[in-house]
Formats: structure tokens, sequence, C-alpha cells
């Protein structure tokens, strides 16, 4: 059978699509030790601006608080992005925890930072837990039926062997 150039197109972008996420999600915790290769003084200029250690004094320190939130947070979000089940929607919840620390982080005028996210995400929290319950009742049924159905398939799988009875 001929492939058409649509379905090899499709296996090529899905190919490059899973490579890029892999290559990211394999360097992601080398990211956390990045400020190692960051000199240990109050600021630094970059092409992408000025970085000041502010709160945290230097910039060392600022980047990794700053990397050791924002690494969970982009795993969370690639999972989140990439996941397929139903329970998906549950990683709302560390997702917005890790977002108003990495918030605080950035905002150094916060004097306390991990101390108040708890409070913000609690809303999020019972609204997430609610969205759950409903879609878990709702797919109850069609959860149960696919077990149902491999179960069926594993006994078909097997041959049954029929005894026939003299008369």
């Amino acid at each position: 059978m001929f492939k058409t150039p649509l379905v090899l197109s499709n296996r090529k972008k899905s190919l490059w699509t899973g490579s890029i996420l892999i290559i990211l999600i394999v360097f992601s915790p080398y990211l956390i030790y990045f400020y190692t290769n960051v000199p240990d003084v109050e600021s630094i200029d970059t092409i992408f601006g000025t970085i000041k250690g502010g709160h945290y004094q230097t910039v060392q320190i600022y980047l990794y608080t700053f990397f050791n939130k924002f690494i969970p947070l982009f795993l969370l979000i690639l999972w989140f992005i990439t996941n397929k089940h139903w329970w998906v929607h549950a990683l709302i919840i560390p997702i917005s925890v890790y977002l108003f620390q990495l918030i605080n982080v950035v905002n150094d005028s916060e004097q306390f930072v991990d101390e108040i996210e708890f409070i913000y995400t609690i809303p999020f929290t019972v609204a997430v837990l609610i969205i759950l319950y409903y879609l878990r009742t709702k797919l109850a049924i069609y959860i149960q039926a696919v077990d149902l159905k491999k179960e069926m398939d594993q006994d078909m799988e097997k041959p049954i062997k029929i005894k026939r009875k003299k008369l």
C-alpha cells in the first residue's frame, strides 16, 4: 500500500513535535543548575535586559529560585497539554500553585514567598474538583464499557475447547 502525502506529512510533523518535546523534557532538569554559570553579583546585563537580584540580593540566588519554580511548572504544563486522559484537569491545581509561586518570585516586592499561594488556589481547587467529579460521573459508564471490552477481547483470544458428550 502506498501512503498518501498527507499521511506522511502528519507522521513527519508528529515525529518533529515528539522530538522537540523529548529534548525539552530531557534538558529541563539541567536548567535548574543554570544558576551555577551566572556570576554571584547584584545585577547582570544580558541581551534580554538587566537581571537584578532584588529581594534575593544576588542574581545567582534569584535564578536558582526562578528555575526551581519554572521547571516543575513547565513540565506540568507539558504533561497537561500532551495527556489524553479524563483526569488531566487535576493537573490544573499544581499548575496554579507553581504559577502563583513563580509570579511571587518575579514580583520581588513580596516579602514572603510560598506562603499565600495556598489561599489563592483554593477557588481553582474547588472548581476543578467539581468539574472532575461531574466528568467522572458522566464517564463512569464509558469506563466500565471499555473495561468490559478489554475483558471480552482477552477472553476471545483464548481458544475454548468444547467437550462433546457421547450418546
